[in-house]
């Protein structure tokens, strides 16, 4: 089964797009196909993945506004095998305006991965993963990112100001969940950016530990110079320097990640039994 997750976060400078491609790379690393959906106007994450995203470009906004099937601007990611990006350009900026007044608006992207997902199925090339990086607002973009996943993946910064807002998303999340998709969750939190010289950082991990729990993952990704210059030579920092800490961290918690699907398929996994035996004793009985 494809696990849908959407990268979201309406403050900038959480880290965001850089969780999105590290995190789709490491998991591509791992042998599974990933594909990415750049939903930023901006497309940091299609520079980072070495994709195309120039002035021009068939992108996201051809499949929001024009219906234009996934399959026809999917690009293979040439530095990791199995990892695909769809890309953005400036251009999506004016989907937020055009498809204010358009029928079914929310469920644009959902319906574009649905029939993507279903075509690589036919093609026996499934997807394990589609990752959606958002842009940082609460718009019609986010809203189509949310609308069209399974879980949230929250990257907070360890820093005060990260924290402020953060409820104003997680009211979103539900009210999505509520009115738009029923599926929809905080499947985990990844904190970035953490400098161990602060005390500040140590605080805000402390505080989201607490309120937050299991979902909060085990590996903290520290602050880290090759992080920052990885996209200015078109790779993710898994790829452009895989023994830095950076990345380093985003392995880890891509095998994090990835543990929590696993554990979800075996008490799936379970319960079926459970419910098959209980079923088969009342019949004997």
């Amino acid at each position: 089964m494809t696990r849908i997750l959407t990268v979201a976060n309406q403050k900038g400078g959480v880290g965001k797009t850089t969780t999105t491609v590290n995190v789709a790379a490491a998991l591509a690393m791992m042998g599974k196909r990933v594909v990415v959906i750049d939903l930023d106007p901006q497309g940091n994450a299609s520079t980072a993945l070495g994709i195309e995203h120039g002035e021009g470009t068939p992108d996201m906004y051809d499949v929001l506004t024009d219906s234009t099937p996934l399959s026809q601007i999917v690009t293979e990611c040439e530095e990791v095998p199995g990892l695909l990006g769809a890309p953005a350009t400036i251009d999506l900026a004016g989907a937020e305006i055009e498809l204010v007044a358009s029928e079914g608006r929310e469920f644009r992207l959902r319906e574009a991965i649905d029939a993507y997902m279903e075509q690589q199925r036919a093609a026996g090339t499934p997807l394990d993963y589609v990752i959606v990086d958002c842009p940082p607002s609460l718009g019609l973009l986010t809203l189509n990112g949310l609308v069209a996943a399974r879980e949230v993946l929250l990257p907070i910064q360890c820093e005060y100001y990260a924290l402020e807002g953060l409820s104003q998303l997680l009211r979103t999340v539900d009210m999505v969940a509520g009115h738009l998709n029923p599926d929809l969750h905080v499947g985990a939190i990844v904190l970035t950016m953490y400098d161990g010289r602060t005390r500040l950082a140590s605080q805000v991990v402390h505080e989201v530990r607490t309120h937050f729990g299991a979902r909060v993952l085990d590996t903290v990704v520290p602050r880290s110079v090759r992080v920052s210059e990885a996209p200015s030579y078109a790779q993710t920092v898994v790829t452009y320097d895989p023994t830095s800490s950076g990345a380093i961290a985003y392995r880890e918690v891509a095998e994090q990640l990835d543990a929590i699907e696993q554990k979800t398929i075996e008490q799936t996994t379970v319960d079926q039994k459970i419910t098959q035996h209980r079923t088969t004793g009342d019949t004997d009985d």
